[in-house]
C-alpha cells in the first residue's frame, strides 16, 4: 500500500500526534510499587528537562495505582506530592480503584474478591490487619473510611475515566469497539479485555491503556499497551509522546 500511495503521489498517512507545545508521559499500572514509581517520577522530570523547549508537561496515570504491591498508601502520597510539581496531572481510575470505592460506599459483597486480588496488601499499607474481614466483610467499609486519610480519599474519588490529548485517548483497560467515545461505560473503560484487545477497528484516536500485562510496550495501529506488570515483574513503564514521537522510560528492580 505504501508503494501504491507513493506511485499516486499521495502523502504518507499521518501518524498520531499530540498538540504542538505539549509533552505527555503516560504511566502504566503501579499496583502499590512505590519503589518503582518514585524513581520513575524523577526520571520523567529529568527527561522533560533534557528535552528542553517550552513544552507543557502532562502526566497521565492509567489507574490501578493500588493493590497487589506492598505500598499503596505511599503511592497515593507520591501522587499528591507530584501534583504540586507544576505539571498537569490526569489520574484515571482502574478496576482496582473501582472495587475500593464501591466498598467505601458501603457495599460489602465484593470484599472477599477485593482482598483476594490485592486489597489485603492495600489494607496492610494503611496499618490495618486484613485477616478478620474475610469472615466479617460488613465491618470493612467503616474501618476503611477511618484508616484512609481524607486527602487520599479525595484523590481516589476525583479520578476520571478517560482523557483525550490530541490523537490519543488514555483509559485504564480499553474501550468498547463501535461505541462512540462519549457513550462508553465506566465499567468497560476499567474492565474490558478480549473484545477490545482483539479489535482491529479504527477507534479514531489511538487508545493508550494498561490493565493487561505485556512483556514490553506493544504498539498496535489502534492502541498502545503499556502495563508491564510492575507488581509481578518489577518493571513500571511510562510512555512519552511529543508531536509524532514516541519513547519509553522504565523503572526496574530485578526480582530475586
Amino acid at each position: 500500500m505504501g508503494r501504491f500511495r507513493q506511485w499516486l503521489g499521495w502523502p504518507p498517512p499521518r501518524r498520531a500526534a499530540v498538540p504542538a507545545g505539549t509533552r505527555v508521559y503516560a504511566v502504566g499500572d503501579v499496583h502499590g510499587r512505590a519503589d518503582l514509581l518514585e524513581p520513575l517520577l524523577g526520571w520523567i522530570a529529568a527527561d522533560h528537562a533534557r528535552r528542553g523547549g517550552e513544552a507543557r508537561l502532562q502526566i497521565v496515570f492509567l489507574g490501578d495505582l493500588i493493590d497487589r504491591g506492598p505500598a499503596s498508601a505511599k503511592v497515593i502520597d507520591l501522587l499528591i506530592g507530584a501534583d504540586r510539581s507544576g505539571a498537569d496531572h490526569h489520574v484515571l481510575s482502574g478496576n482496582h480503584e473501582e472495587m475500593l470505592l464501591t466498598i467505601l460506599a458501603g457495599e460489602s459483597d465484593g470484599v472477599g474478591a477485593w482482598l483476594d486480588h490485592g486489597g489485603a496488601e492495600t489494607l496492610e499499607s494503611y496499618g490495618v490487619d486484613p485477616a478478620r474481614f474475610w469472615d466479617d466483610p460488613e465491618a470493612l467499609p467503616r474501618v476503611l473510611r477511618s484508616a484512609i486519610p481524607s486527602r487520599h480519599l479525595a484523590l481516589l474519588r476525583a479520578m476520571g475515566d478517560q482523557v483525550r490529548i490530541g490523537d490519543y485517548l488514555f483509559v485504564h483497560a480499553g474501550i468498547r469497539p463501535g461505541v462512540p467515545l462519549d457513550e462508553q461505560t465506566g465499567r468497560d473503560l476499567r474492565w474490558i479485555r478480549k473484545d477490545f484487545l482483539s479489535s482491529t477497528a479504527d477507534h479514531g484516536p489511538v487508545v493508550v491503556h494498561g490493565h493487561t500485562i505485556v512483556p514490553t510496550v506493544e504498539y498496535h495501529r489502534n492502541r498502545i499497551a503499556i502495563d508491564t506488570g510492575a507488581y509481578r515483574t518489577g518493571r513500571l513503564t511510562a510512555l512519552g509522546l511529543e508531536g509524532e514521537a514516541r519513547w519509553t522510560l522504565t523503572s526496574r528492580l530485578d526480582r530475586a
